[in-house]
């Protein structure tokens, strides 16, 4: 049987590194024998999570474009340089059967010498919205797996396949971890849980939202367990007490999920794919500060049906309160919501991904 081999790139945030984490672990499955290689950007996250999930990774020196005037901006031409000349290196020596991107610093120049050199190669597109990077890639890929109707505008017709978003498999019954979750977390089974997430970096708005709204969100009942991000850790742990959990990041999502009754979140592509899978009231407030605003249309595509309610940063001093309350005291809202956003999972998203790179390697 021959021995096949991939190259995976994504990386800069969780967004990016879970799903490649979840193509690898289903190429792994169908081709125990196989290859994987993955390539990331240095002194970015990927470079402790990818070894963590078990897999070797390389890292290029790349950086993203700042907003604004900067040293680093300086020094792009000259990272991106090094990045395709290392990437050329590294596809030479690994030979892949294919290469696959889901977006991030290092999946570009990787994924235009994989394109030049001929070997197929597919992005993964998580976001309603495409970055820059994966539009460019696209004219050269071999497939482009989506996550959102209607993106032809992007991207050649021909190449799209939707398929939804990689997701953790460990999500796909969370119903059953309900009481390991309660005794896991510690938490009072007779309280409601609100679970907070601000991305794997956090998000300083919510994380103010919810310092000033904390004693009224208590005051219902509630307890709260509240992912601040590893940047924030430090001026928030302080609140850590009775029904209050402070934490920098979640290592088990699928017990975090089981245990919560309403969810504040993000909105970034993964996050809403875990959250249709989840199936729990959710209140969206989307980064602003995000590429085309692209979180605000992810939460649109699931706001428009019903499936969650949304916030915008600027409402959240005048509205949070009175849309937090009238949430919890709505069961038949929380309901509505949660069977609404069950209807647009695709909690079979990573196998038909790795059935199209399948087809390109048969």
């Amino acid at each position: 049987m021959k021995q096949y081999k991939f190259i995976l790139s994504g990386g800069g945030t969780g967004g990016h590194i879970y799903p490649a984490i979840a193509i690898a672990n289903e190429l792994k499955s169908r081709f125990p024998n196989a290859e994987i290689l993955f390539v990331g950007a240095n002194n970015k996250m990927e470079m402790q999570k990818v070894p963590q999930a078990g897999y070797k990774i390389k890292g290029l020196w790349i950086a993203g474009l700042q907003r604004r005037l900067t040293f680093d901006n300086a020094l792009f031409p000259i990272k991106l340089l090094s990045s395709l000349l290392k990437s050329r290196r590294i596809i030479a020596a690994f030979k892949p059967d294919v290469v696959i991107g889901t977006g991030g610093f290092a999946s570009g120049p990787l994924l235009q010498v994989a394109g030049i050199t001929g070997i197929p190669t597919v992005i993964q597109e998580q976001n309603s919205y495409p970055g820059i990077t994966n539009k460019l890639l696209s004219k050269k890929a071999s497939k482009i797996c989506v996550a959102y109707e209607n993106l032809e505008r992007f991207f050649p017709k021909g190449k799209m396949i939707l398929t939804g978003n990689p997701v953790r498999q460990d999500l796909i019954d969370i119903e059953s971890k309900r009481t390991e979750a309660i005794q896991y977390f510690n938490l009072d089974s007779k309280k409601k849980t609100l679970l907070i997430l601000g991305g794997s970096l956090g998000a300083r708005r919510v994380n103010q939202l919810i310092e000033k709204e904390l004693e009224n969100i208590l005051s219902q009942n509630v307890q709260v367990i509240w992912q601040c991000g590893k940047l924030y850790l430090e001026d928030y742990r302080k609140y850590n007490k009775e029904n209050v959990q402070v934490v920098a990041f979640i290592e088990r999502m699928d017990l975090v999920y089981a245990a919560a009754d309403v969810i504040i979140s993000r909105a970034g592509a993964s996050s809403v794919s875990e959250l249709c899978i989840v199936g729990k009231p959710v209140i969206f407030i989307p980064s602003p500060n995000v590429a085309e605003d692209h979180q605000t249309k992810n939460a649109l595509a699931i706001v428009d049906k019903k499936g969650a309610l949304m916030l915008k940063e600027s409402e959240l001093d005048s509205q949070f309160g009175l849309v937090f309350e009238a949430l919890l005291k709505d069961l038949g809202k929380q309901n509505q919501l949660s069977e609404n956003i069950k209807q647009l999972a695709m909690p079979e998203a990573t196998k038909q991904i790795v059935d199209e790179i399948v087809k390109l390697i048969k």
